[in-house]
């Protein structure tokens, strides 16, 4: 309920959260019937209840939500569905659950409601990639804003917490470095890349309405340049590029002026980071990323020597709105969740080289 204050500003008064899903509460009470004055067997059942978790992951399909899965389903109480429209992922990456009784994957776009029961929700589902949200940037725009308005409705729902992976985008080209969690940003509204950048603002701005006006749990973090396995091969992000080019005995493309910088985390760091924020206390906003800095004549540098030396490197010219400077100040990641990055690039880029060279057919030479 918002109320008008003297001096004209609004206060929110915020809701206590939903109660958890109906379905779930059913079961327990059904079972607290059944056990009667049985405390032992109430209180196993309880512990049951509490540790079983229906987890929604959309974008479950795609590179860093498949690896999510992965460890989601490690843990055998949990309960994985996978919400995915395969505008940029693949049924292939979630090949090894398909079948699995305590997966499900459901052909599903998030710009069209989803009437299911769960307990958590992983908001994944964006193309994140400038070659495919600048290919249809009407449809990028409405799955941030609408794909995000129909999480947080079912999330209300059924008393669902809810996890959004922002993106370092919403710092735009920075003006401070590294980016902390309190800078706002310096974001074209109106660039060919504000699809995304600024969808994914709204979003976040989505996300705290529903958390302050009905009391959602949400989570949101936002995710710094991420590299691994299953990555789209020709998907524009620079990680990817340049390791199918190695392969393919192409130039390693770099964009003038080749000293803009990124950091780079690897996929297992990026899982790690998001269920801690999810199963953890804080709302967020969190960086997730690894603070190692690197030019793109640097990572260029690294894949010719770690994965083909023979191939020369070219300057090119550059895209609009790229950002000059990208680096995450992740104290509050440390200080709240006691994570960091564990992988380093030099050892990540030759595990990714494998899953790349099986994909494209490329032998490793002898």
């Amino acid at each position: 309920m918002a109320t008008n204050s003297s001096n004209g500003e609004y206060q929110t008064t915020t809701k206590p959260p939903p109660t958890p899903s109906p379905l779930r509460n059913s079961k327990f009470f059904q079972k607290m019937s059944q056990c009667g004055s049985r405390s032992s067997e109430v209180s196993h059942y309880l512990k049951y209840v509490m540790s079983n978790m229906r987890i929604l992951v959309t974008g479950g399909a795609g590179f860093i939500g498949s690896h999510l899965v992965d460890k989601l389903m490690e843990n055998e109480k949990n309960e994985v569905i996978v919400a995915d429209n395969y505008f940029t992922g693949s049924k292939d990456n979630l090949k090894k659950w398909i079948g699995h009784p305590r997966f499900e994957l459901i052909r599903h776009d998030v710009t069209e409601p989803l009437l299911i029961e769960v307990d958590q929700i992983y908001h994944l589902a964006c193309p994140a990639s400038p070659i495919f949200y600048k290919y249809n940037p009407v449809k990028t725009i409405k799955t941030n804003v609408i794909g995000t308005l129909n999480m947080l409705g079912l999330a209300k729902r059924v008393g669902a917490r809810i996890l959004l992976t922002s993106t370092s985008e919403v710092y735009g080209d920075p003006l401070v470095h590294p980016q902390p969690e309190s800078y706002w940003g310096n974001v074209n509204p109106i660039g060919v890349r504000s699809c995304y950048d600024e969808g994914k603002r709204v979003a976040e701005t989505l996300m705290f309405d529903y958390h302050r006006q009905h009391g959602i749990e949400i989570r949101i973090a936002r995710i710094f340049n991420t590299y691994g396995p299953r990555m789209n091969i020709d998907d524009g992000r620079v990680v990817s590029n340049f390791i199918a080019q190695a392969l393919r005995d192409e130039p390693l493309t770099v964009q003038k002026p080749g000293t803009q910088t990124r950091s780079f985390c690897y996929v297992s760091d990026m899982v790690d980071g998001l269920i801690r924020l999810m199963e953890g206390e804080n709302t967020g906003p969190i960086n997730i990323g690894n603070p190692g800095e690197f030019t793109m004549i640097e990572l260029a540098e690294n894949v010719k020597e770690l994965i083909n030396p023979d191939v020369e490197i070219k300057m090119v010219e550059n895209t609009p709105d790229d950002p000059r400077q990208r680096k995450p100040d992740i104290t509050k990641a440390k200080e709240l969740l006691g994570w960091e990055p564990k992988v380093k690039l030099r050892d990540g880029l030759p595990l990714m080289e494998e899953d790349f060279r099986l994909r494209l057919g490329v032998p490793k030479k002898k």
